[in-house]
């Protein structure tokens, strides 16, 4: 390869800055310089794809950019300083850096500072109030952190990962000004490593002259200092190989590129990969060996905050054609998860836990939350796990945890000493790091008792209370917890009373806006459909056809972050009638020998939150009766596994039970008939007998329900 002419490339960036059009034709790079003269944006990023389309750009020099990254930025940085125009709006010069700078230029033309002596020059690093990022290809798939090796020193790599630190973000030296108190000269340094050695003695040409050795005082106000945040990222679990673990990259990240990613996020970012030598006593202890980091050239998120989500035209049409779809709510349910069979209510539950409510918060400080927390308790193989993976998948912020794997500290809070600074330093657990997300935590029961204990705060008021080694603070945990579980004794036992199977302290069970019990209970009819399911998912890797194309996960995210942005209230003329409904709870509670729920006030909240998370798939700003009893159904059919069980050993009001068979069968089947003989075959799979069949026939017959054939008993339905 030939010697690089950087004059040459120096103008052609020029005329790439110059003459590169966006697809309405408009100069893209004239327009953010700009903008950058009128102090509008701080950051310019140069976009490899851009150069790739550019007609004068040839491979060559797309290699060399990528190769040699960093010596690229200084090229276009020159470029624009000369392309800089002069702004177009006034701004106002109210910054120390403007004030000094307008004195350096006036002093400069007056001949104050002596032109022959280089280190009295003004560095062009002081004159410029932006920033060059080169951003890597958009449709170069990412690297692995295990996969950047040696060959890709100095150039510019794309990675994906997790963030599983990050530091506070503190000022990085770039230019270091010196006054020298003999000639009053300002004498520059430029800082292009992590640390540097302050000059003692004036340079300037003055002072050599005289032979006096001027003593310098650093001047800080004058100095140029850039915002500059270590991240740690770590590799993702998919790309880990069987047997090791994940490997991990310190990221730096300067400038405007602070403050964009937190712990727990999963991002993609293209940087130059660089080594870095060891300083000082670390230094003596590693001798020739070097450590290695990225310079972060731009980040990109895979999950967007719900807040942070901007509709682009053509989801914005589909989210509005969704809402006006009378069957959104079953269709949005059913597209979560949809290899797992049936599950239908458990699935509208978990939706609305990734909807949610909105925070309450009242005029004295005190807060009334608004996230939607579910327990899943059932027996082994009822999917729980699955469901509890789909929905972290789906959520733009989740963690996953089991609780055998998880401490008290490994949720809420951990106080760890600072590798950089040596002090101790707050690290967030799981619940911290699901702020204003979700909080998966699987093996719910196997939790030791002091661990649980840690979740009770998270769950009503939010927050995570520490007081550690002289730390005393409340952090943030507004987050939805959503836990799975087995019963006492690995599964439900019906002979002891709901209480001893699901054996959880009331003061946690009452925080669970739902508790979900899902039994394995054995029904020919049922398990012949899931066994079918099951083979046709192992057999085709997807589900079976479900009557309409189920929603992507981008899809379901965008919609709901559309459905938070709405704060439905409740009307007056509903509030009696939720009183009424939570007043009649709490009397048949009262009445039940074994009450199989423990129903508080809270319970009251978790009816409102439901029914509001209900108004918002909905884009209403009110909540509506029918939301109230759906939120009251599904409250109801978290127990139904239990109740319908009761309702078969005791043998009551099978007829009841025979006729809501026949009546979904029909429904199912959409036609006004259902043959005896299929009847009898549906009715003795539940274990009903045909005397009760025939007993349920004719008393319905009486009630003018339905019309029995003399001849074949064969049932025809009359439409009321």
């Amino acid at each position: 390869m030939k010697n690089p002419d950087f004059a040459a490339d120096k103008a052609l960036a020029k005329d790439f800055l110059s003459n590169f059009a966006d697809p309405r034709g408009e100069p893209k790079y004239l327009n953010i310089l700009q903008d950058v003269a009128n102090r509008k944006i701080r950051a310019v990023q140069i976009e490899l794809d851009d150069l790739f389309h550019y007609k004068d750009v040839d491979e060559e020099f797309l290699q060399r950019v990528t190769e040699n990254t960093r010596r690229y930025i200084g090229i276009f940085s020159e470029a624009m300083d000369e392309l800089m125009p002069e702004p177009t709006e006034a701004y106002t010069v109210d910054e120390d850096r403007d004030i000094l700078m307008t004195q350096r230029v006036d002093e400069g033309a007056d001949g104050g500072a002596d032109g022959t002596d280089p280190l009295q020059r003004m560095p062009p690093e002081i004159k410029r109030f932006f920033e060059v990022y080169i951003k890597a290809f958009s449709k170069v798939t990412p690297l692995p952190i295990r996969q950047v090796k040696a060959s890709n020193i100095g150039q510019l790599v794309k990675i994906s990962g997790i963030v599983t630190r990050c530091s506070d973000v503190k000022p990085l030296m770039q230019v270091a000004v010196y006054t020298c108190e003999e000639c009053g000269f300002e004498i520059y340094q430029e800082v292009t490593a992590r640390v540097f050695m302050p000059l003692f003695e004036c340079p300037s040409q003055r002072c050599k002259l005289n032979k006096a050795k001027g003593n310098l005082i650093l001047q800080l106000r004058a100095s140029k200092f850039l915002k500059f945040q270590e991240v740690k990222l770590q590799e993702l679990a998919e790309h880990v190989p069987k047997g090791h673990i994940p490997r991990s990259l310190t990221v730096h990240l300067r400038g405007e590129l602070t403050r964009k990613v937190a712990p727990g996020d999963v991002v993609e970012m293209s940087g130059i990969f660089l080594p870095m030598p060891y300083y000082g006593f670390r230094a003596m202890r590693a001798g020739l060996v070097a450590d290695t980091y990225l310079e972060a050239m731009s980040v990109t998120h895979f999950k967007k905050k719900y807040e942070e989500y901007e509709l682009k035209g053509d989801e914005q049409e589909q989210i509005d054609r969704l809402a006006e779809d009378g069957d959104i709510y079953s269709k949005l349910a059913r597209s979560l998860a949809p290899e797992i069979f049936g599950h239908e209510d458990v699935k509208k539950a978990l939706l609305l836990l990734l909807v949610g409510a909105p925070h309450r918060k009242l005029g004295d400080g005190m807060k009334i939350r608004g996230d939607l927390h579910i327990c899943l308790m059932g027996d082994p193989g009822v999917a729980k796990s699955q469901l509890l993976k789909h929905i972290i998948n789906v959520a733009p912020r989740g963690v996953y945890t089991t609780g055998r794997g998880s401490s008290g500290v490994g949720l809420t809070a951990a106080v760890q000493k600072d590798p950089i600074t040596s002090e101790f330093v707050l690290e967030g657990g799981a619940l911290v790091l699901a702020d204003m997300g979700i909080c998966a935590i699987d093996e719910f029961d196997k939790m030791e008792e002091s661990d649980r204990t840690a979740i009770h705060e998270v769950m009503e008021q939010q927050t995570v209370s520490i007081a550690k080694a002289g730390i005393t603070t409340s952090l943030n945990a507004r987050t939805a917890i959503l836990a799975a579980a087995n019963p006492a004794w690995g599964r439900y036992d019906m002979r002891r009373t709901p209480a001893e199977n699901i054996n959880l302290p009331p003061a946690l069970l009452s925080r669970f806006d739902l508790l979900w019990l899902i039994l394995d209970r054995a029904d020919m009819e049922s398990d012949l459909e899931m066994a079918r399911h099951v083979v046709h998912v192992h057999q085709n890797l997807e589900s079976p056809a479900l009557g309409f194309t189920p929603l992507e996960p981008s899809v379901l995210r965008a919609y709901i972050s559309g459905a938070r942005r709405v704060i439905p209230s409740v009307p007056r003329e509903l509030e009696e009638y939720i009183a009424t409904a939570y007043s009649s709870i709490r009397q048949e509670e009262a009445k039940s020998n074994a009450p199989t729920s423990y129903t508080t006030i809270r319970t009251l909240l978790s009816i409102l939150r439901i029914s509001i998370a209900l108004a918002r798939l909905r884009f209403s700003e009110t909540v509506a009766q029918s939301d109230v009893d759906e939120a009251l159904r599904l409250m109801q059919m978290s127990k139904y596994s239990l109740y319908s069980d009761d309702r078969q050993r005791s043998g009551l009001d099978a007829i009841s039970d025979i006729y809501s068979i026949l009546r979904d069968e029909a429904a199912r089947t959409t036609s006004m008939d259902v043959r005896y003989a299929h009847a009898l075959n549906l009715i003795s799979r539940k274990g009903y007998s045909e005397s009760q069949l025939k007993e349920c026939l004719e008393e319905y017959a009486s009630l003018n329900v339905w019309q029995i054939h003399p001849n074949t008993f064969d049932i025809h339905f009359i439409d009321a």
